[in-house]
């Protein structure tokens, strides 16, 4: 393995770089769904983080470790749009030149967030070309820094820092229900769990059609998929990360997925109930915790909201379905 596994005191040592520079974000109730789950649930707000995402946290953490040489040279990343905003503002922060690998049908507000906190974005078709490859060669060529969006210690130390302050302000918790992609969040939150909760269960979920972490979680090895067709934009990765599958083997109790269809139901639960615009990909967490009511009554519940970045005109055509 290229990389030490991050371990807590990572966690920690990300939650100091990142202390009164990204958001402490809320943890808010629902009493409507804590009767209907019987259950206490919190609910981390990562959507209401620095542009809209836990992705903030780990980019943040990532470009801050990197020494002078480095930050003058800049930093290549790929992204359909989170990392890729968190990558740009914490670049400019740091007054550094960032690069950035979009896909062509990114969200047009991803994109313009993107591009309005200073990075210079490259197109690129998400379902033929290799974004990693994009970006690694790129890097290579004009001697930047790849931040990968979820593979990398530095990253997924800064995405647990969300769970380390869930657990700060709540206590111990049953159950953790983790939104799930390349595995950034998920690794670095169970890393915080087994730390600050040791009893707490820790569950990541997927989208149906993108569930390549199931797969590789139950044959003990990682599997590709195709880029999955799903509405959670921020899950449409067709392999978990090396380094984030290590520590998911290890730390994470199991898997759940649920469909596009839940999404819009958690969609607009946090719409109508808790005032809440949250995207596709960040309702992964409460489907599953909602799935798995049954076996959860009486439990303190945790659930991170991953981010809120969608277009309203697709937040407004998806409610309507």
């Amino acid at each position: 393995m290229a990389h030490h596994l991050p371990s807590f005191t990572d966690v920690l040592n990300a939650a100091e770089r990142l202390q009164g520079i990204a958001h402490k974000t809320p943890v808010l109730q629902s009493s409507t769904l804590n009767a209907q789950m019987q259950a206490e649930v919190f609910i981390k707000c990562e959507n209401f983080q620095r542009m809209g995402a836990f992705k903030f946290r780990g980019g943040y953490n990532a470009l801050a470790k990197l020494n002078a040489t480095q930050k003058q040279a800049g930093v290549v990343a790929y992204s359909s749009g989170n990392h890729a905003q968190a990558i740009a503002l914490s670049a400019r922060i740091l007054n550094m030149p960032a690069t950035i690998f979009m896909p062509h049908d990114a969200a047009p507000s991803k994109l313009a967030a993107t591009q309005g906190y200073g990075a210079q974005v490259i197109g690129y078709d998400r379902y033929s070309e290799d974004a990693s490859a994009l970006a690694a060669k790129l890097a290579q060529d004009r001697g930047m820094t790849f931040i990968p969006p979820f593979d990398h210690p530095d990253v997924l130390a800064g995405q647990g820092t969300a769970a380390l302050e869930l657990f700060e302000e709540v206590g111990e918790l049953d159950a953790l229900f983790v939104c799930l992609g390349g595995g950034g969040l998920l690794s670095g939150s169970a890393l915080a769990a087994k730390a600050k909760s040791p009893h707490c269960k820790i569950y990541g979920v997927e989208p149906e059609a993108g569930n390549d972490v199931q797969q590789s979680f139950r044959q003990g090895e990682r599997v590709k998929i195709p880029t999955p067709i799903t509405i959670a934009d921020g899950a449409q990765t067709p392999m978990v990360g090396a380094i984030t599958f290590e520590l998911i083997k290890q730390w994470v109790d199991d898997i759940h997925t649920v469909s596009d269809a839940q999404l819009i139901e958690v969609m607009r639960f946090y719409a109508e109930r808790m005032k809440m615009i949250v995207e596709p990909t960040g309702c992964l967490s409460l489907a599953a915790a909602l799935q798995a009511r049954d076996s959860l009554k009486g439990q303190r519940v945790g659930v991170i909201i991953s981010g809120g970045n969608i277009d309203l005109a697709r937040f407004a055509q998806l409610l309507a379905l």
